[in-house]
């Protein structure tokens, strides 16, 4: 489907990778990684045609190959609906579209009904709808639609402006155009972004069964395994190519490494031994020969290189500015609306001193609403007030927002330092992996993950207590996301957190809430806690759950006091039967083994029989009673 050989890329004179070669098949899915700056952003604008490289060749198996291209930020036209924007992917259609408006026009307005021109033009009109429907001119505003409703929107959203969306609703109408184009090639740079677990799971089921070729950069590692048969990893300028999903790929590489490590070892000692020889022999003239042969062959020993690994990490820890009161922050009855869309609704929350906050919940529920409204970012109705002694930072979303393109790397940190710590920027920027020549990148070049990290260099230079972070793992390879989570663990401040993703919160947070329905609900433990309380086992189902549930009149939430006893003390009894089942039903098949094994003995035993039978008659009952107790929960759900 498409060669790459020998394929590289320099900036400023210096190798960003040199002479990678890798072929992409249909049915292809290829988890492309690596650090940040890697070039993985890099390689997919190249391969879409958006940039030039330095040398080596790309080849395509058919003239006419189509490449679908998502990046990491979308830009779309402020203005276009919802629609309008989805049928953007349709380039041709509307070209021809156009074309058939004005012959309309000119034939309604002609009245030369013999002239040659005339007829010319109803030629021209028949070869115009001829090919407008072989393009599928006229079913595209019904697929649009189909697409549209399949990934979530309703069909009142279809007149809506899209700059009245969030990121991942905008990030759902790129997919749709891309999936309407119907790509030989699909590059995907960082989809899940911005994405609600519902999104990211209808995106996994659409990969699986894409029938051409998938190549994606994602920092989700859970969403590689899903998608992805193959791993291609850049690394210090070079490619590792496995066909194999990326956690199955990490451990064949370490296996790889290990055995690489072990034949070098080997190998270095047999040189050892051969030059001590070859020393030996030196000294004897009537060994002289030997020696020389020795030397030849060590000369032609090609010697084992192991793969070259690129360890560097950012540093990172967040200093606390002075210790704040009790209470740090308290917002009530705080409500926001966009337009006719109401997002919050009388929400109240106070965070304590040194809490650790993570909120949770669907796109479009109101998280990053609430985060920007308890730093000051936008006006609601309601009160927020800050307590004594507060010093907020704030990480934004979309970095690319809160950066200015046109500045430097250096440039921005001096521009946000003050007279106590700008001597000590350049330090700061080392510790983020910004060294030498790279504090004079401009921002506007930089990779979604060099964005943050330069984000995370500048929240440092401003003294801090309470840190509010919204989904900062977005953009961060793998390797930074860990260094992040241990900074934050570190975090002796108040930290609140807005993310999807339960790997990154699991040991960050010690209360948990969740957006739904313009309201928020506490639970007070950890990110396992919440899930546990939900009856899940990860933030995927939440969500999934919240999309596809029925709506019932009462929630436990609405349940009196009494009532809320009566379910905990029923939830109790069900565990309690469940333990009990699994206990009976261990111990009759140890009884089943042991006929199996020696019939004759086991039943001479005295009253087994009657044993055996009362223990399946318990089993029955408690089988009922867990039936009753499942009915009663429901009932009172």
């Amino acid at each position: 489907m498409l060669n790459i050989h020998q394929l590289s890329i320099a900036f400023q004179g210096e190798d960003l990778f040199r002479n990678i070669s890798f072929r992409l098949q249909s049915g292809n899915r290829v988890g492309l990684i690596g650090k940040n700056g890697a070039g993985k952003s890099t390689l997919l604008k190249i391969i879409a045609g958006e940039l030039e490289y330095s040398a080596g060749q790309i080849s395509l198996e058919k003239k006419e190959l189509k490449i679908g291209f998502l990046k990491q930020d979308i830009d779309f036209v402020y203005g276009r609906t919802v629609l309008e924007e989805s049928y953007e992917a349709f380039s041709e259609i509307k070209t021809l579209e156009r074309r058939l408006e004005g012959i309309n026009t000119q034939l309604v307005e002609r009245t030369d009904y013999e002239s040659e021109s005339y007829s010319d033009l109803m030629v021209e009109l028949n070869e115009v709808q001829h090919q407008y429907e072989i393009l599928g001119g006229y079913n595209y505003q019904g697929d649009t639609e189909k697409i549209l409703i399949g990934l979530g929107f309703k069909r009142e959203d279809f007149t809506k402006l899209t700059d009245t969306f969030s990121g991942g609703w905008r990030m759902r109408i790129e997919l749709a155009k891309l999936l309407l184009q119907q790509n030989d090639i699909l590059l995907l740079d960082e989809p899940t972004n911005h994405l609600d677990i519902e999104s990211i799971i209808w995106l996994e089921q659409f990969l699986k069964h894409y029938p051409g070729a998938v190549v994606i950069v994602s920092h989700d590692k859970m969403f590689l395994d899903h998608v992805t048969n193959r791993t291609i990893e850049l690394v210090l300028g070079q490619i590792y190519d496995m066909p194999k999903p990326y956690t199955q790929y990490l451990k064949l590489r370490a296996e790889q490494k290990a055995l690489q490590l072990a034949a070098q070892k080997n190998q270095q000692k047999h040189i050892e031994h051969t030059e001590k020889l070859i020393e030996k022999f030196r000294a004897k003239a009537s060994k002289a020969t030997m020696a020389q042969s020795l030397i030849k062959k060590l000369d032609k020993i090609e010697r084992i290189q192991v793969d070259e690994d690129d360890t560097s990490v950012m540093s990172v820890r967040f200093p606390i500015s002075i210790s704040p009161g009790k209470v740090v922050l308290e917002a009530k009855n705080i409500s926001k609306s966009y337009g006719d869309l109401e997002v919050l609704n009388g929400v109240d929350l106070m965070i304590e001193r040194g809490q650790k906050v993570a909120f949770v919940g669907q796109n479009g529920q109101g998280k990053s609403t609430l985060a920007k409204i308890l730093v000051g970012e936008l006006q609601s109705l309601g009160e927020v007030r800050l307590g004594h002694n507060v010093h907020l930072g704030y990480f934004a979303q979309n970095q690319a927002e809160y950066l200015d393109g046109s500045k430097t790397v250096l440039t921005t940190m001096i521009d946000a330092a003050n007279d106590t710590n700008r001597t000590k920027v350049r330090d700061i920027l080392g510790a983020f992996l910004f060294r030498g020549e790279a504090v004079d990148k401009q921002v506007s070049v930089l990779s979604g993950g060099e964005r943050n990290r330069l984000a995370l260099a500048k929240l440092l230079l401003k003294p801090l207590n309470v840190l509010v972070m919204d989904e900062p793992t977005n953009h961060l390879d793998i390797q930074s996301k860990t260094v992040l989570k241990t900074a934050l663990q570190n975090f002796e401040g108040t930290l609140i957190l807005v993310s999807h993703d339960r790997e990154f919160l699991q040991g960050l947070n010690d209360v948990v809430y969740e957006f739904k329905d313009q309201t928020i609900k506490p639970y007070l433990g950890d990110i396992d806690f919440y899930l546990e309380q939900r009856q899940i086992q990860n933030l995927r189902e939440a969500e999934r759950r919240t999309v596809q549930k029925t709506v019932k009149q009462a929630t436990t939430s609405k349940l009196s006091y009494e009532a809320q006893k009566k379910l905990k003390s029923l939830h109790n009894r069900l565990s309690k039967v469940e333990s009990s089942i699994s206990d009976l039903e261990k111990t009759i098949k140890a009884i089943d083994f042991e006929l199996e094994i020696n019939y004759e003995e086991t039943v001479s035993k005295p009253n087994f029989f009657e044993n055996y039978q009362s223990k399946k008659t318990k089993l029955e009952a408690l089988m009922s009673q867990w039936e009753s107790l499942t009915e009663s929960i429901e009932q009172h759900n």
